[in-house]
């Protein structure tokens, strides 16, 4: 639907009369929109509260970090073991496995599905003995506060319809993200920061040639308040926060007073929500200016914590360092943070890149949740790593090429990662078949943990909606069951 149209629909009487009507009529509509009773309902704050009745139970967490592994990390190779797969080198991967199973188009017309088994090994790791590859040996270390899931799948087959189903429960842009809906819901923390923070970054080569689009953070029709604030990693951390050249802080706060008390004027008019949005968001913008520098410098932290990150943590922009930054968020009251890092998309450099991509992020993907843990923070924030599916076990392109094989997209089954916020550590959750190509046991879709992290935020996941459109929009759409398997 057109969205301006879509808008006219949303109309409120006031702002169709305030449009639309002329002469003496609209001198006396401003009158009445003038007198204080609709004064009195003028936004006074721009704080995001949390909604009536919410949480809806006492919750396990309060805060979520999402370390996002774009392009989609290979299971194979990572995190679900198939030794008997070694014999099987190069032998086809057998019709009768492949039937019925969904496949992007850059191998669904392959001739030939030759089996390809992980790369390098996997060993046990921790007290629970969890099989995790030896290219992530600090994640490794993790594996007594590891939930992992081998029985994800999804029915997407190509990353930003992956990358928007998991984010914000559908296929198709347009509906609140997670992290929107997490505000919109619990409100926020604190004042001086988002309550929602998104932080991108790259592997070094640049390989990985998706994008991330600004949907995987957006409100949707949510309020635009509730969208993620992007933070870069060059330049000002965000667009016009810094003031002009000339420009005082007390001549901001005197500017930002005036328009906030005709914003307000203009919502006794119209009562368009947007203005109110307007109104909260110049008040965090300048809140910022004072909580955002010592947020990003690190120059602080002490030189045990910054090594336990790895050295790429001084570079600006990077992984790592926006791990680092991730904790500082969270200690400061952020309830959301979304860090999306790309480099997974190995579809021809698989033997030359994982190895690489691998080194970069599993040290500071580890750091982060044992710096959460040693301040106390991990037990009430939920921490997840991983894609928005897996790779498949056969080979894709040409395996005598080093740089000219690698691994296609893969939803029918693939693994992802918790730690903290309620989720039971030391645990692996559900199987899949020999040839690492369907899900055997507990299966585990996207909606279905979506539905569990709220239930850990204190959400029920059918009863948090908004209607538009006339209908009540949720997360998880008309799907989605708690999965009481990875819960401690």
């Amino acid at each position: 639907m057109n969205s301006f149209f879509e808008r006219d629909l949303r109309l409120t009487r006031r702002q169709l009369f305030g449009r639309g009507a002329a002469g003496i009529g609209i001198a006396a509509l401003a009158t009445l929109l003038r007198q204080d009773n609709f004064a009195k309902a003028a936004p006074t704050a721009s704080e995001m509260l949390p909604l009536p009745g919410l949480p809806h139970w006492s919750p396990k967490a309060k805060r979520v970090v999402v370390m996002w592994q774009g392009g989609a990390p290979s299971q194979v190779d990572l995190f679900d073991p198939k030794p008997g797969l070694v014999p099987k080198r190069l032998q086809e991967l057998p019709e009768s496995i492949r039937k019925g199973t969904r496949l992007s188009t850059m191998t669904s017309g392959q001739s030939k599905f030759p089996i390809l088994p992980a790369l390098k090994p996997f060993q046990h790791y921790g007290k629970c003995g969890m099989e995790l590859s030896t290219l992530l040996p600090h994640i490794g270390s993790l594996a007594d506060d590891l939930c992992l899931i081998r029985s994800m799948h999804t029915e997407a087959v190509n990353h930003a319809p992956g990358v928007t189903l998991f984010m914000t429960g559908s296929q198709v842009p347009g509906r609140p993200s997670m992290g929107a809906w997490a505000g919109y819901g619990l409100g926020s923390m604190t004042s001086n920061l988002p309550a929602f923070v998104v932080m991108t970054s790259s592997d070094k080569g640049k390989t990985c040639g998706q994008l991330f689009f600004d949907y995987y953070w957006g409100s949707g029709f949510l309020p635009s308040k509730y969208q993620g604030v992007h933070f870069r990693g060059e330049g000002d951390p965000v667009l016009y926060l810094s003031n002009p050249s000339g420009i005082s802080s007390e001549l901001r706060r005197g500017v930002l007073d005036d328009i906030a008390e005709l914003d307000r004027r203009h919502h006794a008019d119209f009562g368009d929500p947007e203005i109110e949005t307007r109104i909260a968001q110049y008040e965090m913008a300048f809140r910022m200016q004072t909580s955002v520098p010592d947020l990003l410098d690190i120059s602080k932290e002490p030189a045990h914590i910054l090594n336990s990150y790895g050295p790429d943590v001084h570079r600006k922009g990077s992984y790592a360092r926006n791990c680092l930054l991730a904790r500082r968020l969270l200690e400061r009251g952020v309830r959301f943070v979304q860090l999306m890092h790309s480099g997974w998309d190995q579809h021809a450099n698989l033997s030359t890149q994982l190895e690489v991509q691998c080194r970069d992020t599993d040290q500071p993907s580890a750091a982060l949740v044992k710096d959460l843990k040693q301040r106390g923070l991990l037990e009430d924030t939920i921490v997840l790593w991983g894609g928005e599916f897996g790779r498949t076990v056969f080979v894709q392109g040409d395996i005598n090429k080093p740089n000219g094989h690698g691994r296609d997209h893969f939803g029918a089954c693939y693994s992802m990662w918790l730690a903290g916020g309620g989720f039971a550590g030391g645990t692996v959750h559900g199987e899949t078949d020999d040839f690492c190509y369907k899900v055997t046991r507990d299966p585990v879709h996207v909606h279905d943990l979506q539905a569990t992290m709220l239930q850990q935020l204190g959400i029920d996941h059918k009863r948090l909606t908004y209607r538009y459109q006339g209908r009540d929009f949720r997360l998880t759409d008309v799907h989605g069951e708690i999965v009481t398997g990875i819960l401690a």
